[in-house]
């Protein structure tokens, strides 16, 4: 059966495809999670974080196909950010929400198990927060995309909230704006990696499992989905990696 399906185009000298993050390391994967691209889709329509069911119920009806575009053997250039800030106890820190918020005076400022760094100056006790964030440099990321039937927006309306988002679009990372229109029209196909194709680049990619063997790819079980009602991980999907001539 054909299928319509949205062509994006996720490209920025800075971007971020958040994978399992390990203590303070936050890595970065090659291609896009499901979890990613419905936090782009949803942040273009202007949902807020609260609406968990319309997220989940996106990611649900999501099928995507992500493509590389890199020269034939080439790697992702990432570049890993090393990110310090000293924090005191009765300093108030910025909210998603829009209102400041006070540091809680608890053991975190004085357990040395808790944070790298812990001091006291002037009778003002502060920590240190340590953290590293992997990114990808002067990337560019193909993505296909189609909806399976159910409730919620349709593809027309994702491709006008792309064209025109609600809020400013980032890849990943707020800093990590794209550097051109991430809406790039419309494809046709049977399946995400015959949609991949139909692009007519090259590249490594990576597509859904819809039932094809494809020898020349390795198949993968990737822990790339959210549970948007209780915002944690939410389990794994079956996928094929390869590389499109």
């Amino acid at each position: 059966m054909t299928h319509r399906w949205l062509h994006l185009r996720l490209a920025a000298p800075l971007m971020a495809f958040g994978g399992v993050t390990i203590d303070h390391v936050g890595v970065t994967r090659e291609f896009p999670s499901a979890s990613a691209l419905v936090g782009l889709l949803g942040n273009a329509l202007g949902w807020q974080r609260h609406q968990g069911a319309e997220h989940q119920a996106l990611q649900d009806r999501l099928v995507f196909a992500a493509l590389s575009v890199l020269p034939a053997g080439a790697a992702p250039w990432v570049i890993t950010d090393n990110q310090n800030a000293r924090l005191y106890e009765d300093e108030p820190g910025w909210t998603t929400f829009g209102a400041p918020e006070r540091r809680n005076k608890g053991s975190s400022y004085s357990n040395p198990a808790v944070k790298t760094q812990i001091g006291n100056e002037s009778g003002r006790k502060w920590i240190t927060h340590r953290r590293r964030r992997d990114y990808l440099a002067d990337h560019e990321t193909r993505v296909v995309l189609r909806l399976a039937a159910g409730q919620g927006p349709s593809l027309d309306d994702l491709a006008q909230a792309l064209d025109r988002p609600a809020r400013p679009l980032f890849i990943g990372r707020k800093p990590c704006l794209p550097s051109g229109p991430v809406f790039q029209g419309w494809t046709q196909a049977d399946t995400a990696h015959q949609a991949l194709q139909s692009l007519n680049l090259a590249g490594r990619a990576l597509w859904p499992d819809e039932g094809q063997a494809h020898p020349r790819a390795l198949r993968l079980d990737i822990p790339d989905t959210r549970n948007w009602v209780s915002g944690l991980h939410g389990g794994t999907r079956l996928v094929w990696q390869g590389e499109l001539a």
